[in-house]
């Protein structure tokens, strides 16, 4: 039976680590929605296109970008991927209560509002093409001080995506292990940016899980604060109970 997997935690609590492993052990589709979407701002090609713009604007402060878009964005390559036959797991998404359940929330304030017309969440979609016993809610827990110390001290491979935790034997690497490829700090780890990623975690991420859990959903917590592996074998038997 093909299932979704939703991996929530604040910014450095591991979400797209374990999804990362969580996919090459069950062979789940690992949508990255921050990734895919920091590409299409980021396209160069797309760069006068005055929408892209804002929302490039947004992510390269630390802010999160509009809920409306990011929804559209979503649920069409969400759509492709189940359409594939392909079971799902999200690191962090849907961010926002707009995204996780649609027009029944403000998508700027978070305010509970009622529309003249109906627009659908994330979890709604999930539950049409998937069904709500085969999605599983997973929220990884880390201090705000090991969110700030994880992203500060890393570098992403520009060409695969590798993730390169900076320690004393790795903080000379200016090419990938993997690949070859360049080397680089993403706008998103600067200390302040975490900072502000983290306000916005709270304010805007957070009451997601208590709507999930009015919902019927169980939202289980997992300690993010122990090494990948550790932390990957309890997900592991969290999902094969």
């Amino acid at each position: 039976m093909k299932k979704a997997v939703i991996i929530y935690g604040a910014p450095g609590a591991g979400k797209g680590t374990q999804a990362n492993l969580l996919s090459a052990a069950k062979g789940l589709i690992h949508f990255d929605t921050g990734k895919f979407l920091e590409l299409i701002v980021h396209d160069e090609d797309k760069q006068k296109n005055p929408e892209i713009k804002k929302e490039a604007k947004l992510f390269d402060t630390g802010k999160l970008l509009s809920p409306t878009w990011v929804l559209k964005i979503v649920k069409e390559k969400t759509g492709e991927i189940a359409k594939a036959g392909f079971s799902v797991v999200y690191s962090g998404s849907p961010r926002t209560l707009y995204e996780a359940f649609g027009s029944m929330y403000d998508p700027d304030s978070g305010e509970k509002t009622s529309p003249k017309s109906s627009t659908g969440g994330l979890i709604a979609f999930l539950e049409n093409v998937y069904g709500k016993k085969n999605i599983s809610v997973i929220l990884l827990k880390v201090k705000s001080a090991s969110s700030i110390q994880r992203n500060s001290n890393r570098k992403i491979c520009s060409a695969c995506g590798t993730v390169i935790m900076y320690n004393d034997t790795t903080h000379h690497h200016t090419t990938c292990p993997v690949c070859g490829g360049h080397l680089r700090k993403r706008t998103l780890d600067d200390p302040e940016v975490i900072k502000a990623r983290l306000i916005e975690y709270e304010k805007r991420t957070a009451p997601i899980i208590s709507e999930i859990k009015k919902r019927g959903y169980k939202v289980n917590e997992i300690d993010g604060e122990p090494a990948p592996y550790e932390v990957h074998k309890k997900v592991i038997k969290l999902l094969n109970r």
